[in-house]
């Protein structure tokens, strides 16, 4: 029997995540978005009352929440902004290699650190050379003795100036593709380790994006996440946990888009009458709702199967993909209702479009998606 009923705990935590994003965040994200800043009082407001870091079991002093709530968290803060709840999940995305593929050591020390205080955690494939290509990276990893030496660098991680610590992937060998790749936990304050600028980008600027060099970074084998040739399937499996939460990120965005729009169309008249009776623009206005409606039954498909075992990646790439794309669709449409007003800095559908455009790059870009969709088809 199907049932896509939400639980009255499911709803009590939309309403703390929801009321957060209206008090919190909205009135912060314009400020933090213009001075391409994170505020961190925000996070740390948000880790007092547990909307971070949410999949953390208890034995680890997390939550233990299951994915679904996790999505349900983060559509509602991207709401509010979604440079702001990129930020926040990436410690998630962070989290998710150590929860799958952890010693009990890592899961105590490192788990452990997430939820003792509101720190940061960032993940690292990506590659000034290898983005949605993570075969390709060429960050070096070099056995010595006990320990393991890091040379190389990564390009365009999340939280890259705040973490305390990083999951980093590298390879043996870089002709070996996908069976030379490995997974390390590695300490911020290690020597060797060199964080680069703030990225300076076109949207969800308040979200922290920086580069790291490593160059003879030691690490000790108690910090080796994933063994020679395990490192490229640990880091598949955390994208198909955490791409749900990309798509639950795009609907919220979406909805704030529709919103505003919904808001704007009732307000401004034009040939004697509210916008929103004209029918091209009731029409966006009906396609926004449709593509909302959408994004999220996939993103809750998807974060069921992981809630409950069912491995199905394509799920996962549906919902990043067509999320993705619809996101950028609807604050395309939601500039264009808002005509001239919608393309200055007053008002805030154009730093949804601006925040939007990233939704079909990072995690695997939206071409990505189809071509991981078609394999799985393929192989089927």
């Amino acid at each position: 029997m199907l049932d896509f009923s939400l639980s009255e705990e499911h709803k009590a935590l939309m309403d703390t995540a929801r009321r957060f994003a209206k008090e919190r965040i909205i009135p912060v994200a314009a400020e933090c978005d213009h001075k391409a800043q994170f505020p961190k009082d925000v996070f740390n407001a948000a880790w007092e009352i547990g909307l971070v870091n949410s999949t953390v079991p208890e034995a680890y002093g997390g939550n233990g929440m299951h994915e679904i709530e996790n999505t349900l968290i983060g559509e509602e803060l991207a709401y509010g902004c979604i440079g702001i709840e990129t930020t926040m999940e990436a410690n998630t995305l962070a989290a998710t290699p150590i929860i799958l593929a952890g010693s009990e050591e890592q899961k105590k020390k490192y788990l452990g650190m997430l939820t003792a205080e509101p720190i940061f955690a960032a993940y690292a494939t990506s590659e000034p050379g290898a983005g949605s290509d993570v075969a390709a990276m060429s960050c070096k990893f070099t056995k010595v003795g006990d320990d393991y030496v890091l040379n190389g660098a990564k390009a365009w991680i999340t939280n890259a100036t705040l973490s305390t610590f990083f999951v980093i992937f590298a390879t043996s060998d870089v002709t070996k593709k996908h069976n030379g790749i490995a997974a390390f936990i590695v300490d911020r304050d290690t020597p060797g380790i060199t964080v680069g600028k703030h990225e300076d980008k076109l949207g969800q600027r308040a979200s922290d994006t920086a580069g790291i060099t490593f160059e003879d970074v030691k690490v000790p084998a108690a910090n080796l996440l994933a063994p020679e040739g395990k490192g490229f399937k640990l880091a598949m499996e955390t994208f198909n946990q955490t791409r749900p939460a990309i798509a639950a990120g795009a609907a919220g965005l979406m909805r704030r888009c529709l919103d505003e729009c919904v808001a704007y169309a009732k307000d401004r008249k034009t040939f004697g009458t509210p916008i929103g009776n004209h029918q091209m623009v009731a029409s966006m206005l009906a396609e926004m709702a449709i593509r909302i409606e959408a994004t999220q039954l996939l993103y809750r498909k998807a974060a069921w199967n992981i809630d409950h075992g069912v491995r199905d990646p394509i799920v996962s790439s549906f919902a990043k993909a067509f999320g993705a794309d619809a996101a950028m669709q609807t604050a395309t449409d939601a500039v264009q209702i808002f005509g001239g007003y919608g393309y200055v800095k007053e008002y805030p559908v154009e730093k949804l479009f601006r925040d939007a455009k990233l939704l079909q790059i990072y995690e695997g870009t939206s071409q990505i998606q189809r071509i991981v969709i078609a394999r799985q088809l393929m192989s089927r």
